[in-house]
């Protein structure tokens, strides 16, 4: 069967997991990302491929390279590369697929390299243990592109009331999900935690995963000394662990210079189709913190494009930072939580290397595709923010009958209702959703969202125990409560 030589397609594919028992032999970054590419490279089964790399792409780390992707062009030698950093984003890895596979399909590229890696595993623990490593310095050089879009999320409203990281968010959306599923408190809990049992089985499967200990369901439930309460209903078990080191690369070409090279078949993963959007950038803005629009037109337009539905899916992996980004995606896709919904076992078992985690998945996704019945479909799913920038993609062994596709489908994601924030309120409200916030001793604050009777929505927060144990035993969405003009929440 012929192929056109324009599609995009994956050729090589590689993950590492480093956790050296002498700190000493610890590489920096760097030094992961040239030797994930060179095991991509091999995995092709080409070995004049690499050279021959028109962009290489760094996934954004916590690392201060200024053009870690040129390190890695010249290391390979593709030396006329072009280079790109990438931003931040939990999307960032599909969105590069996409990006690239639609240069690639309209013949401005043929030969890609994604590559990311972090070790901050490794440098935490040398630092704590007085040991120095001397990371590689650039100097004069900077990427030739930089891809991805910055969006601000937070607002200073947001922020006074404590509303500030994933994990003030997440949580807060999982009481949402809660109350709209009409689920108690305990009921919900359970469901989570086997949920996240489902995850962690995954993981212990996955030779590339960082936390490969077995944990039950209960385990994963109940706080410990070693499973402390984060943001209620979340333990650590729930939330993303990016305390790693961890590398992946990907080498995507047009099928056209994959058989110049010589790439055998069996290698050869192709893209069907790819979406991209985002929800509104602020969450303050969003018509509820239950359900994510930009995920609901990307997935329709995914499966129309891609001819296939979620029936059709062998394989899933859904971005799984904490829970209730999983169950967003579930519900706006239209996929069943009882099937397996991760190829890694997720980022808080497989690991969550910040923007690098969906390097890993597409990986992943790539190994079982290649070993599994062909023409079978894989959905990868990514999410950076809080909910709120997304990219999806479908890939087969066999190639798509109607070309590759991507489609923007912001415009459908933004025609959806909004709501206005009321910053700096003072009166009643209905509570929305919550979540407590616990340190290592205990709870520290409970935040809120609450709506006016006018519909706006406003933020809120308080340190008092009795409101803090309240609402943690009792379900308190839809009750009346009171936010002053600086935030403090009072229960009525």
């Amino acid at each position: 069967m012929a192929v056109d030589p324009r599609l995009p397609v994956i050729v090589g594919a590689a993950q590492l997991v480093q956790r050296p028992a002498d700190l000493h032999d610890a590489h920096e970054a760097i030094g992961l990302m040239r030797e994930v590419v060179a095991a991509a490279g091999a995995d092709t089964g080409a070995p004049g491929l690499l050279p021959k790399a028109d962009l290489v792409v760094a996934v954004k780390g916590a690392w201060r390279y200024s053009d870690a992707a040129r390190l890695v062009a010249d290391d390979i030698g593709a030396t006329s590369a072009r280079t790109a950093i990438t931003t931040d984003g939990g999307n960032t890895p599909q969105s590069l697929v996409n990006k690239i596979a639609v240069r690639i399909a309209a013949g401005d590229l043929d030969v890609a390299v994604i590559v990311g890696a972090e070790t901050i595993w490794s440098r935490r623990r040398m630092r704590a243990q007085g040991l120095e490593r001397h990371p590689t310095e650039q100097t004069g050089v900077t990427a030739d592109e930089r891809l991805g879009t910055d969006l601000q999320m937070r607002g200073q409203a947001e922020r006074r009331q404590a509303f500030e990281m994933p994990v003030n968010f997440y949580p807060t959306f999982e009481s949402a999900i809660r109350h709209h599923q009409g689920e108690t408190i305990d009921e919900h809990r359970d469901r989570i935690s086997r949920l996240w049992e489902g995850f962690n089985k995954v993981a212990v499967a996955n030779p590339y995963a960082w936390f490969r200990t077995p944990m039950t369901a209960a385990e994963i439930r109940e706080a410990t000394p070693d499973n402390r309460m984060v943001g209620f209903p979340y333990t650590k078990a729930m939330n993303s662990n990016w305390d790693l080191d961890q590398a992946a690369a990907l080498v995507i070409c047009s099928a056209g210079a994959a058989e110049a090279c010589g790439v055998p078949r069996d290698r050869t993963v192709f893209l069907h189709a790819g979406t991209d959007a985002h929800d509104t950038p602020l969450v303050s803005n969003r018509d509820n913190l239950w359900s994510s629009p930009a995920i609901a037109a990307a997935g329709r337009k995914l499966f129309e494009v891609a001819g296939a539905g979620v029936d059709d899916l062998a394989h899933a992996d859904l971005y799984s930072c904490f829970p209730s980004a999983v169950q967003i995606s579930a519900n706006a896709l239209g996929l069943s939580q009882g099937r397996p919904l991760t190829v890694t076992g997720g980022l808080t078992f497989a690991g969550g290397p910040l923007n690098n985690y969906v390097t890993h998945s597409i990986a992943t996704m790539t190994g079982l595709l290649r070993s599994g019945d062909a023409g079978a479909l894989g959905l990868i799913t990514a999410n950076g923010g809080y909910i709120t920038k997304h990219a999806l993609g479908v890939y087969s062994t066999s190639p798509p009958a109607g070309g590759f596709r991507w489609e923007d489908v912001q415009a459908e994601a933004d025609a959806g209702p909004q709501r206005e924030l009321a910053d700096g309120f003072d009166g009643p409200v209905t509570i929305e959703a919550y979540t407590v916030m616990h340190g290592k001793e205990g709870p520290e604050k409970a935040l809120f969202a609450g709506l006016l009777d006018d519909g706006r929505r406003a933020w809120g927060n308080s340190t008092d125990d009795a409101t803090m144990k309240a609402v943690m035993e009792d379900e308190h969405i839809g009750r009346a409560a009171h936010i002053a003009a600086d935030g403090s929440v009072n229960l009525d």
